[in-house]
């Protein structure tokens, strides 16, 4: 097993501190380059950092020796680097989404299982205390099936927002809107507490109120599970704030409504749990956005111990799969007009 690892991170923008400040922090990762097209973010991590930098990840990853690489780059470019990193033989943690299609991602998947390689995607929410106090009391049973449940995100992103990104807005660069950007942590939790195989999706997406992008910022939709679960959702970031998401389960033996912040599971024995967001107050993510939450550094913890194990990490590229094939059903559904029957296809990956 090898002591310390040696990491290389490929993209310097907004997402950055919550990548940097957990690997600065733990004491068997060493940060070793860093590379972004944009030479003036990549002095300025030169400098404070005294890591070697690049403008180009293939340079990079073909001079450092690196073990891991953490993927931090526009939507698109996700399963490229990905893959260029897999086939050197670099374990990658990519940000979400880790395609804009799904046959790049699964294909990944089946390139790190081939190489021997881990390959982490980051959904922290999931490490959230909220998420990981719902999540126990469905898998102990104490809340039985999940009969149906509800997504709602209403937060904003004015064109102001828009204009500050050369990629968010683009269907070919961000591969979509609302959905893939801002919703897909609230739907991932909902998938990932349904726990169940997908049959069938129906969705609307549009532009409702922005100028200047040319993707979603309103959708709804209806997922139906094979046995028997609901997840319907509405998202949109037209409004004046950024609200509290909201997700809410009605399940056999009682309810659960939580937001990234909070949960409160009240069973039908009247019995009422609740937990709050715990957060570690000696890291401190300088520029992190509230809405991302802060537990970026648990997850990419159990990525380090799964590479350093050589064992599958807790969200691999695999379990990411279960929510790319649910967002780009979203948008099959929405650009067809049609219902995206999902129990008939088959994937390469079991």
């Amino acid at each position: 097993m090898m002591d310390t690892l040696r990491i290389g991170i490929v993209g310097l923008g907004s997402i950055l501190p919550m990548h940097l400040t957990p690997i600065v922090h733990f004491q068997d990762s060493e940060l070793v380059c860093v590379c972004d097209i944009k030479p003036d973010r990549v002095k300025a991590i030169e400098t404070k950092y005294h890591v070697k930098g690049y403008v180009d990840y293939k340079e990079m990853i073909q001079n450092e020796r690196i073990d891991a690489v953490h993927v931090c780059v526009p939507h698109y470019m996700h399963p490229i680097i990905t893959n260029y990193a897999l086939t050197k033989g670099v374990h990658v943690l990519s940000e979400k989404p880790m395609s804009i299609n799904y046959e790049d991602g699964e294909k990944n998947v089946l390139l790190a299982k081939e190489m021997n390689l881990q390959y982490g995607v980051i959904f922290q929410c999931r490490y959230n205390t909220a998420s990981q106090l719902v999540k126990k009391y469905l898998d102990n049973g104490a809340l039985g099936k999940v009969l149906s449940a509800r997504v709602v995100l209403t937060w904003d992103k004015p064109d102001s927002y828009y204009v500050l990104s050369d990629w968010k807005g683009t269907w070919d660069k961000e591969g979509g809107g609302v959905v893939i950007d801002q919703a897909i942590h609230s739907l991932d939790l909902a998938n990932w507490f349904i726990n169940d195989e997908i049959e069938s999706v129906q969705a609307n997406l549009s532009n409702r109120n922005h100028k200047i992008m040319e993707v979603d910022d309103s959708g709804e939709g209806f997922v139906k599970y094979k046995h028997g679960s609901t997840l319907g959702f509405w998202a949109m970031n037209n409004y004046s704030c950024d609200e509290p998401i909201e997700i809410r389960l009605n399940c056999e033996k009682g309810k659960a409504v939580l937001s990234y912040e909070k949960a409160e599971i009240t069973l039908n024995t009247g019995e009422v749990i609740s937990a709050v967001q715990q957060i570690d107050p000696d890291i401190n993510y300088e520029g992190g956005k509230d809405y991302w939450g802060f537990q970026h550094i648990k997850q990419i913890r159990q990525f380090y111990d799964s590479v350093k194990a050589g064992l599958e990490p807790e969200i691999s590229g695999r379990e990411a799969l279960k929510i790319q094939k649910l967002i780009c059903a979203i948008y099959e559904s929405s650009r067809t007009k049609r219902i995206v029957d999902l129990g008939s296809r088959e994937g390469k990956v079991k």
